[in-house]
């Protein structure tokens, strides 16, 4: 059976004081639980807060984003090897908020899913579609599109190091959030694309929804079977809201 995997995506949120009392209530809220794990994905000036907050727990930590490219003259970037430094285990890769304010297609994405991966982290493959998409009938395409750019690159087994996270952008930080059917429907369209060509990574890769996901929908989502969990935008830098979350995935499925 998979494990649920809850995993927080702070975005461009957080501040020393109250990163602090965030993490501790995280700690303790994990603690709890019996089978999920979770995660937070927290900006990168903040690694090294998460990594003495965190560690020892049974809570991970990761980053929202990664470079393609291993080290260089790339002002700004940060490498997969520099993430592992801070004890990184997961890193964000193709967020649609990457893909559409600054530009990353899916040519990018699987460079840095592949610069994730072999950098001995996790990468979280974000795919979605927009609303746009959504109404011309056009998800299963823009979604298999975005998944075929990095097994067209690395492979299908490559799978297997990461998870897919199934984001449509018309439920990011809009308040919409898809139905537990709609979003089911997706989830299981990823995995029988994936178990027509490697039965066992599509049996075992942890699949996750996001979209305004918060307490009051994530026990109807993650009760879907084929969604394994949730990553979680705005309702991740809410302790109770998150706890709740972190504790309708440990239900998920008993």
């Amino acid at each position: 059976m998979r494990v649920p995997l809850v995993a927080g995506n702070w975005k461009m949120h957080g501040g020393l004081s109250e990163n602090a009392a965030l993490l501790s209530a995280v700690v303790e809220a994990a603690s709890k639980l019996r089978r999920a794990q979770v995660a937070v994905c927290v900006p990168y000036p903040y690694l090294a807060q998460a990594q003495q907050s965190l560690a020892g727990s049974q809570v991970s930590w990761g980053a929202q984003n990664v470079s393609q490219h291993p080290k260089g003259a790339y002002t700004g970037e940060v490498s997969a090897g520099m993430l592992r430094d801070f004890a990184c285990a997961y890193a964000i890769v193709g967020h649609s908020e990457r893909r559409a304010l600054f530009g990353e297609d899916s040519a990018t994405v699987a460079a840095k899913y592949q610069a994730a991966s072999e950098g001995g982290l996790t990468p979280i493959l974000c795919v979605g579609e927009t609303l746009q998409q959504r109404e011309a009938g056009e998800t299963e395409r823009v979604v298999d599109e975005q998944l075929s750019a990095v097994t067209s690159r690395l492979g299908w087994k490559a799978l297997s190091k990461g998870v897919i996270a199934y984001e449509p952008v018309w439920a990011i930080g809009t308040g919409k959030t898809a139905t537990p059917e709609q979003a089911q429907a997706v989830h299981r369209y990823l995995r029988e694309r994936i178990a027509a060509e490697e039965p066992d990574i599509a049996r075992s890769l942890r699949l996750l929804y996001g979209g305004s996901v918060k307490a009051a929908n994530a026990a109807d989502l993650f009760a879907m079977p084929d969604i394994d969990g949730g990553l979680i935008g705005g309702a991740s830098l809410d302790a109770v809201e998150f706890r709740a979350i972190c504790i309708a995935a440990d239900n998920a499925g008993t």
